[in-house]
C-alpha cells in the first residue's frame, strides 16, 4: 500500500481510506443491520494490506441524523484484537445537532465511549456548510478543538464540507486546521470546494482526504456506453473505478482517498489499484477529459457558481439549486435521480428553496451567462417537491 506525507501532521497514510459509511447489511431494507462478519472482514482485509485510515462518523448506518448509526460502534468492536493500534481513526461530530458549548464535549465524550478508545486521532467537524458555520462560530469550535487536543481526547483537528468555494476560504483560512474533507472527483473538479479549494488548502498545509471519488458509485454504474468506449480503446485492462482512482492520486495535493465499500470484491480491487496508482499519461488524460467534455454536454443549464446573480432578495440559494437540477438530469437513471433528490434535501435549508423565487428576475440581469433562472426555479420548484 503507497502512503503520503499527509500535510503538515508529518504522519504517514495510505493513499485509500476506508470509510464505514456504506458497508454491508443484513437486510437493504434495514441500513443499521450492519453485516457485522462480512464488513469486519472486509476492513481487517483493508489493514493487513496496509490501509491505516478508517472513517466513520455518528450517522453513518442510522434511520436518522438525529440519533446515532451503528457505524461507530461497528468500528469499535471490529478494531478490537490489535486493529485498533494499527489505523488512525477518524470521526465526525453531528454540528446539525450542537447548539450549546456544552454539546460540543457532550458529543465528543459519547463518541469517544462509542468507539472505546481514549483518543480519535482525526476528529472532523461534520458538514460545515452555511447553515451550521454561524452557529459553530459562536460556540467557538477553535477553541473547543484546540482543548480537546490539549486534554488527548482527539489527535488532530479537521472538518468534511459541501458547499461553495467562498465558504470553505473562510473557513480554512479562519482557523489553524490540520486538515480538511472534500467532495472531489473527475466529474466535480469545480463542484463545492473544488480544485480552487483542494489547492488552497494544500498551500496553506492542510492534508486533503477526498470523499465520494466515486460519486456514490453512479461513475461506475451508470456511465453512458460511449464514455465507457472512449476509456477501454486506452486502457482495456482498467475499469471505471481505476480511471476514478488514479486521476485523484495523480494529484499531488490530494491525502487520502475514502473509499465507502459494500463488498469484498470492490476491496481487492481498490487496494490492487492503489498498489500500482502513478502518473497518468497524455494519451490516458486525454481520453479522460474526452469522457468529462460528454458528461458536461448533459448539463441542463450551464450555471459556474459564480455566485453573480446573489443575493437573492427571497434568500434562495440560487448556485446550489441549479447545481442540484443539473445532477438529477446528469445520468439517465432513477436511482441517480432519486439520490438527486435526497441530497437537496439534506443539503439544503428550507429558506434556499427554488419554491420560494417569485420571479421577480433580479438574478437574471445580473448573471454573466444570461441564464433563464426564475424559469428553472420554477421547474426546480416542481421537481424537488415532488
Amino acid at each position: 500500500m503507497q502512503k503520503k506525507k499527509f500535510g503538515r501532521t508529518g504522519l504517514e497514510l495510505s493513499i485509500l481510506g476506508f470509510g464505514c459509511m456504506r458497508l454491508p447489511v443484513r437486510d437493504p431494507r434495514d441500513n443499521s443491520g450492519i453485516d457485522f462478519e462480512k464488513a469486519a472482514a472486509m476492513l481487517h482485509r483493508a489493514i493487513e494490506a496496509g490501509v491505516n485510515y478508517v472513517d466513520t462518523a455518528w450517522p453513518y448506518h442510522g434511520t436518522d441524523r438525529v440519533n446515532p448509526g451503528a457505524s461507530e460502534t461497528f468500528v469499535a468492536k471490529a478494531l478490537e484484537g490489535g486493529f485498533r493500534e494499527k489505523v488512525s481513526l477518524a470521526t465526525k461530530l453531528p454540528t446539525w445537532l450542537v447548539e450549546t458549548r456544552a454539546d460540543l464535549d457532550k458529543y465528543l465524550d459519547l463518541q469517544l465511549k462509542r468507539l472505546k478508545t481514549d483518543r480519535i486521532d482525526f476528529y472532523l467537524a461534520h458538514n460545515l456548510n452555511a447553515n451550521v458555520w454561524p452557529r459553530m462560530k459562536e460556540l467557538k469550535i477553535r477553541e473547543f478543538l484546540a482543548e480537546a487536543a490539549r486534554d488527548g481526547r482527539i489527535g488532530r483537528a479537521g472538518f468534511s464540507f459541501h458547499d461553495d468555494y467562498d465558504l470553505f476560504e473562510e473557513i480554512v483560512t479562519g482557523y489553524d486546521w490540520d486538515f480538511a474533507q472534500i467532495q472531489y472527483n473527475y466529474l466535480d473538479e469545480h463542484y463545492q470546494a473544488g480544485r480552487r479549494g483542494l489547492e488552497l488548502a494544500a498551500a496553506r498545509g492542510l492534508g486533503l482526504i477526498v470523499m465520494e471519488p466515486l460519486r456514490g458509485g453512479f461513475l461506475i454504474r451508470y456511465m453512458p456506453e460511449d464514455m465507457r468506449k472512449i476509456l477501454a480503446e486506452v486502457r482495456p485492462d482498467w475499469s471505471l473505478a481505476d480511471w476514478a482512482l488514479r486521476w485523484l492520486w495523480n494529484q499531488p495535493e490530494v491525502g487520502v482517498v475514502l473509499s465507502g465499500m459494500t463488498e469484498m470484491p470492490q476491496v481487492d480491487e481498490n487496494l490492487a489499484i492503489a498498489a500500482q496508482a502513478g502518473p497518468l499519461s497524455e494519451k490516458e488524460s486525454a481520453a479522460l477529459n474526452q469522457v468529462k467534455e460528454l458528461f458536461k454536454k448533459r448539463i441542463k443549464v450551464g450555471c459556474t457558481a459564480c455566485g453573480y446573480c446573489l443575493p437573492c432578495p427571497q434568500g434562495v440559494a440560487i448556485p446550489k439549486v441549479l447545481g442540484h437540477y443539473n445532477d438529477y438530469h446528469l445520468l439517465d437513471a432513477e436511482e441517480v435521480r432519486e439520490r438527486a433528490k435526497f441530497v437537496f434535501g439534506a443539503q439544503m435549508a428550507p429558506f434556499e428553496y427554488p419554491q420560494n423565487c417569485t420571479g421577480c428576475r433580479e438574478c437574471e440581469g445580473k448573471c454573466p451567462q444570461g441564464l433563464p433562472i426564475s424559469e428553472t426555479m420554477t421547474e426546480a420548484g416542481k421537481l424537488f417537491a415532488a
